[in-house]
């Protein structure tokens, strides 16, 4: 039976927590940071967890998780 593969660009961009949920980043942190207050920065530096219809997918897309 052949080897089940993992999308590379799905992987690089979630990561697994102990408890198995699912984290992503957040966009908008890429450029035009000037006008940006330091609070929000602060707020998009932090991982968030993927939603309960995205789990299905990204499941799919990585299955090792």
């Amino acid at each position: 039976m052949p080897k089940i593969k993992t999308r590379k660009t799905a992987a690089k961009r979630f990561e697994v927590t102990a408890n198995g949920k699912i984290r992503r980043g957040n966009t908008g942190m890429n450029h035009l940071k000037m006008k940006k207050s330091s609070s929000a920065k602060r707020r998009l530096n932090m991982k968030s967890e993927v939603t309960t219809g995205e789990k299905r997918v990204i499941r799919r897309l990585i299955p090792g998780l």
